[in-house]
């Protein structure tokens, strides 16, 4: 209880300095510092992005700030260069910072383990935000942080990163867009070609006439879910209880005979559709003096965008999902998408100094600087419209698959059972001609409904 009431109220003076930095003041703050952060913060500049709203002021009485950062593998050593370039901005106020390996995946879970042992700011899934904020682990973005995120963001990013605050019931900004999080399909041009990439069948006809896999982790939830989704069933949030996933009136029929359907592809293409893990994809792209490249297409995400391209080069190809033929009828292939975000640890020694570090790391700069670099989409409005992202295949490939997709946000207990559901598609003893998919989809339901 006493660690409770500490973060409250580390939250409740952070919110109150940082209004003080407003224009206009937050229009109302709950018991536990909650402040709403709607459109009537502004900064005193009136001019957007993080150079005309962050200033030395922001960090108070902090001083030499030691901060501990988390970040994927892959994007480690842009975000030292980001976090050294960020103290060069402020030297008197910074003092060290340190870049730790953590995925956005397990971010939440070892937060929600033991937050004083970890990262004052981080990257995470947004799937998680509503564990971390009913655990009180995450910080609410200060005011004119907020305003400003809202202002310069797309909708549905900002969208992903607000909650009802659980004390005032108001909606509130929780983290700051990082990118935007989803799959699609990558491709080696000299296996499949850019038409043949619209059809999952020809996708497959032309990895087997090729000699090479193709590569998608059937039996992770986060990709299998597409197995359902194509065939209508959607999430719909979280019952009160912020537990228990709640779905859309479905037609059954339909989502069974999408199963049926992908169930069939995989048997018929035994040997060349392969369920492994997605890390296998870049590297089976990889072509080296004893060992030429085993992979001629696969479903993976913007995260390996780079070290994909650097395997194929000129070959590299991306789209969105293909269609895949369910009863005499091609249809498209709909996927989870979501985004990443950058939080700040509730429990920081630094909170104002982390507050500033998370905001800039989600500036419209480093937005640009991770596209260029690791192919991430910005989800900033204006790197949106840039021609670097416009003319990038992959970002375009992500930004087409997103309209054909169903939002990673209030997500229950779905990945098991979802998983579970693909490796039983994919099983050697399933037989699709037999196979009673409507109870496998059943008692899918009802596992993560029950538990």
């Amino acid at each position: 209880m006493k660690k409770i009431i500490a973060l409250l109220l580390a939250t409740m003076m952070l919110v109150a300095v940082f209004a003080s930095c407003s224009s206009t003041p937050a229009t109302e703050s709950g018991s536990n510092g909650s402040a709403d952060n709607g459109s009537a913060v502004t900064n005193n500049s009136g001019k957007t992005g993080f150079d005309n709203v962050a200033s030395e002021a922001d960090f108070g009485s902090e001083k030499n700030a030691k901060l501990k950062v988390w970040g994927p593998d892959a994007y480690t050593e842009l975000l030292k260069k980001q976090c050294d370039d960020f103290k060069k901005k402020f030297p008197n106020q910074v003092g060290k910072i340190e870049v730790v390996v953590q995925t956005e995946a397990e971010a939440g879970t070892q937060m929600l383990s033991d937050a004083e042992a970890g990262a004052d700011v981080f990257g995470f899934a947004n799937d998680q935000l509503n564990n971390l904020v009913n655990a009180g682990v995450i910080a609410q973005i200060a005011p004119k942080y907020a305003a400003d995120i809202q202002a310069t963001n797309l909708k549905e990013a900002v969208d992903a990163c607000t909650l009802a605050n659980p004390k005032t019931k108001k909606d509130t900004l929780y983290a700051m867009p990082e990118t935007g999080n989803g799959y699609f399909l990558v491709y080696d041009k000299s296996v499949v070609s850019d038409k043949d990439a619209g059809s999952f069948e020809k996708v497959l006809a032309d990895c087997k006439k090729a000699g090479k896999q193709f590569i998608m982790d059937a039996g992770n939830g986060y990709y299998s879910c597409m197995f359902l989704f194509t065939g209508g069933l959607r999430l719909t949030g979280l019952e009160a209880d912020q537990i228990t996933q709640k779905f859309n009136k479905y037609d059954e029929d339909q989502v069974v005979a999408s199963m049926k359907a992908f169930s069939t592809l995989m048997h018929k293409y035994t040997g060349t559709f392969k369920s492994l893990a997605v890390s296998n994809i870049p590297s089976g792209f990889t072509s080296t003096k004893t060992r030429k490249s085993t992979c001629g297409a696969g479903i993976d995400g913007n995260w390996d965008t780079a070290a994909i391209k650097l395997a194929l080069g000129k070959n590299f190809g991306a789209a969105k999902l293909p269609t895949i033929n369910i009863n005499g009828k091609d249809q498209q292939i709909w996927s989870m998408y979501g985004y990443k975000s950058i939080a700040v640890n509730a429990a920081s020694k630094y909170p104002r100094t982390s507050q500033v570090l998370a905001y800039y790391l989600a500036s419209e700069k480093c937005q640009d600087e991770r596209c260029s670099k690791l192919g991430w989409s910005p989800t900033n409005t204006a790197s949106v419209e840039k021609d670097a992202v416009k003319s990038d295949v992959a970002i375009t490939a992500l930004l087409d698959q997103s309209k054909f997709s169903v939002a990673q946000v209030n997500i229950g207990k779905i990945w098991d059972p979802f998983g579970n559901l693909g490796n039983k598609l994919i099983a050697n003893d399933t037989n699709p001609k037999t196979y009673d998919f409507k109870d496998l989809l059943d008692k899918t339901i009802s596992n993560i409904v029950d538990g």
